[in-house]
């Protein structure tokens, strides 16, 4: 962050109200939190990958499940049919 950008911020603070002084502080923490659990585990992947335990770290999945079309199925249930074959 440019230094002119921070004695800006500086420069504002005096004039926040109370409660916007601990929005900000609650920012700020947050902020703080999220950076640090990234340090730790970029240092965790970092010490696995030095020791030889992995190879390739991977990213984590997107988390979007591709939606799945449903298909029809003749006859009978497929759930009857393995009942019937291990008879």
């Amino acid at each position: 962050m440019p230094q002119t950008i921070l004695k800006e911020i500086l420069n504002q603070l005096d004039s926040l109200e109370q409660d916007e002084l601990q929005q900000l502080n609650q920012a700020i923490q947050i902020c703080l939190t999220d950076k640090a659990q990234v340090n730790q585990i970029t240092n965790f992947h970092q010490a696995l990958l030095s020791s030889g335990l992995v190879k390739k770290i991977k990213q984590p999945a997107d988390g979007k499940q591709h939606e799945r079309k449903l298909i029809q199925a003749q006859g009978k249930p497929v759930s009857q049919t393995i009942i019937e074959e291990r008879r």
